[in-house]
């Protein structure tokens, strides 16, 4: 059941290497994403250089794959839990497992030469199984931030840290609260460090705000 358990996982990374920001971009401008604009696969770089729609369809099935990456791997843990009672298969564990794996798959895709976005996206599929409180949350703050800032990086980044902390503060009491601490944080960290580069735009006070339509 290990071995079942490990194959989720590449599954999971697996689908988070489907990388929709490229897919769209060629697909609604025949270009690739990433030699346009910022560089980065992601939603807001699709809407500044395709459009409002190529750019939410993005937004959708990123977060649409970490639902689904997310949600095989609570079900096939908790498939493992209840028939051999291995006590490392907690479901949430198994969801936050793949979720990590679902990440590190946007961010370096295997199909797409190791170079993806920032995994904004894919968390909020991610956190809408693993904990929806801190992402309805994290939305929330996220909308607030944009609206009066027009800074998808720093709205980003002010709603990750509330859903970490809240995927603490509401973590699932049906197993140990350190595995979900870490694994919690380990998205965290991927999300912060992938806007290094916004950060210090952010901090030099250069950082651009978000501009809607085709370019």
């Amino acid at each position: 059941m290990f071995i079942t358990a490990i194959i989720t996982v590449i599954a999971a990374y697996l689908i988070g290497s489907i990388n929709f920001a490229v897919i769209f971009a060629k697909a609604f401008l025949k270009k690739d994403v990433r030699d346009l604009g910022s560089g980065n696969a992601g939603a807001t770089n699709v809407m500044r250089n395709a459009g409002f729609l190529p750019g939410a369809l993005t937004f959708i099935c990123d977060a649409l794959k970490g639902f689904v990456a997310v949600f095989m791997g609570k079900v096939v843990f908790e498939y493992i839990i209840t028939t051999t009672s291995a006590e490392w298969a907690m479901p949430i564990y198994g969801a936050y497992a793949c979720g990590v794996a679902c990440m590190l798959g946007h961010v370096f895709p295997i199909f797409f030469q190791f170079k993806g976005g920032k995994g904004v996206a894919t968390s909020v599929g991610i956190y809408a199984v693993c904990c929806p409180i801190a992402i309805i949350s994290g939305l929330s703050v996220f909308a607030v931030s944009l609206f009066i800032s027009k800074i998808v990086s720093l709205s980003s980044l002010l709603a990750t840290g509330v859903v970490v902390v809240l995927s603490v503060i509401f973590y699932d009491t049906s197993a140990d609260i350190l595995p979900q601490i870490v694994f919690s944080l380990i998205m965290g960290l991927i999300v912060v460090v992938k806007h290094k580069e916004n950060i210090k735009r952010l901090l030099s006070g250069t950082e651009s705000k978000i501009k809607l339509g085709r370019k």
